[in-house]
């Protein structure tokens, strides 16, 4: 056996793991990354839309533009012949879905986290798992086959469904399946859709179509007729019959450069953190592919958890446990309001009596009929309108999304690109940081309203989050 220290362990290098270990080795901290997959191994996954609030947080780490750059943005979503959402409405310079393949974020997040520092050791498994006061210790199995003992201070699942070190930690995963035999492919199409974004379905059979950019076309599909296990072989043909039924034609599909069958469950982790062990993305929550909020979901959670282990590990955090039990009722939250989300809308979208059918109908009309519904609805799915509870000893505005307002020393997010709160003054001022800001001035950036009027104090977390204001 050998034995390697780092200060954090990130088991699973997905999107939500490379995002947390990219922003921790940013900061200075010692990372090593974990992954079962070989190096170069590709992962043709299921996620390919990248929402609102995630495209803040890439542009807050300098990414957001170039993979602006690898997709389509869609202003407007078509559901169910009936619901139009216009996400121009929303108050963003992102105010848009952008479809492009995981692998797009993947690779991006890859590049960053290796020009950080990362250590990555691919083609490694999670064997054991163990804690004491002062760390976790990890039992892996190497590329080799070789036993290899990891030490660390923290440690990350990040690791998918069948998340090893949830197993590990003896954490349950409750829930269900919620929908079987889903077929997904990657297509190109001989007719152009005149929607860019169409969600359909008969009662008995659904599907969704979604351009790349590129001409490629994500179509998901699923029929009640046909309920069989994920094993099952799926070909082009049952893609195409279930586009006709769901959606009026199948567009001419051909030349599918992949094709899958799934299942989705909803399943949530009681617990985020066990000691000095954290469960973040699929690990921690999984949900229908309804709303496209999986991924997105998962690297809000990494970067929640970033800086907290950031400060604590720097030794800038007052109440240390305090601020790492707050990624538990801050995003759990959040988790267990996605499995709802998603939830009502893939069983909207199989409803299939007529009273399903009415409730389908009726929402649809709701949402059309009151802007202020609608733009709840597209606000809470796009991450924007995700809020957490003030901090200890502050009021709102603290908890919530910080907009990206323009400073004299450049927009908020660009700021953001440093990994650290941002102090936002009036010009001259020098205000004292709250004991309980868990940041010294060492690690701080401050900046200046360019309206000399504007009197506020605003110290915003490295997430983009208010954590305290000063009116």
């Amino acid at each position: 056996m050998s034995t390697t220290d780092t200060d954090v362990l990130v088991i699973g290098a997905g999107p939500t793991g490379l995002l947390l270990a990219g922003d921790l080795a940013t900061a200075g901290i010692d990372v090593t990354l974990v992954e079962r997959r070989p190096q170069g191994l590709g992962n043709m996954t299921r996620a390919f839309g990248v929402h609102a609030r995630t495209l803040e947080q890439l542009d807050a780490r300098g990414l957001a533009d170039e993979l602006l750059a690898t997709g389509t943005t869609l202003t407007t979503a078509r559901l169910f012949g009936r619901l139009d959402l216009d996400m121009t409405r929303l108050p963003t310079r992102f105010n848009h879905l952008l479809v492009t393949p995981q692998y797009e974020v993947e690779r991006l997040l890859e590049r960053r986290a290796v020009a950080a520092g990362v250590t990555f050791r691919y083609g490694t498994e999670l064997r054991g798992l163990r804690q004491d006061a002062d760390g976790a210790t990890a039992e892996l199995t190497d590329a080799d086959g070789t036993p290899l003992t990891l030490r660390a201070r923290y440690l990350v699942g990040t690791d998918g469904v069948r998340s090893s070190v949830r197993t590990a930690l003896g954490l349950p995963f409750p829930g269900r399946s919620v929908i079987r035999s889903i077929v997904l492919a990657d297509v190109r199409l001989a007719e152009e859709p005149a929607d860019s974004f169409s969600v359909s379905g008969s009662g008995d059979t659904f599907a969704f179509l979604a351009p790349f950019g590129d001409g490629w076309y994500r179509v998901m599909g699923w029929t009640r007729t046909r309920q069989v296990a994920d094993s099952e072989p799926v070909d082009l043909d049952e893609v195409r019959e279930i586009a006709r039924l769901a959606l009026g034609t199948d567009y001419g599909m051909h030349d599918a450069r992949w094709i899958s069958r799934f299942h989705s469950d909803e399943r949530q982790a009681p617990a985020y953190r066990v000691g000095r062990a954290f469960l973040a993305g699929d690990a921690a929550h999984v949900h229908s592919p309804a709303g496209g909020q999986g991924m997105n979901t998962g690297l809000q959670d990494a970067a929640n958890l970033s800086w907290k282990l950031t400060a604590v590990l720097r030794g800038e955090a007052p109440d240390p446990e305090a601020l790492l039990d707050s990624y538990q009722s801050e995003r759990h939250p959040v988790g267990a309001m996605v499995l709802r989300s998603s939830g009502t809308i893939v069983r909207l979208a199989m409803a299939h009596t007529p009273l399903t059918r009415a409730a389908r109908s009726l929402a649809a009309r709701l949402l059309n009929a009151v802007p202020r519904a609608s733009a709840r609805a597209m606000s809470m799915i796009s991450g924007l309108g995700i809020s957490y509870a003030p901090a200890p000893g502050t009021g709102r505005p603290s908890g919530r999304r910080a907009p990206d307002v323009p400073l004299r020393e450049g927009r908020l997010y660009e700021l953001l690109r440093r990994g650290e709160f941002v102090l936002i003054a009036p010009e001259g001022a020098d205000p004292a940081l709250p004991a309980t800001a868990p940041v010294t001035p060492k690690h701080l950036v401050r900046a200046t309203w360019p309206d000399p009027s504007k009197e506020a104090v605003v110290l915003v977390r490295p997430d983009g989050y208010v954590h305290w204001a000063r009116q």
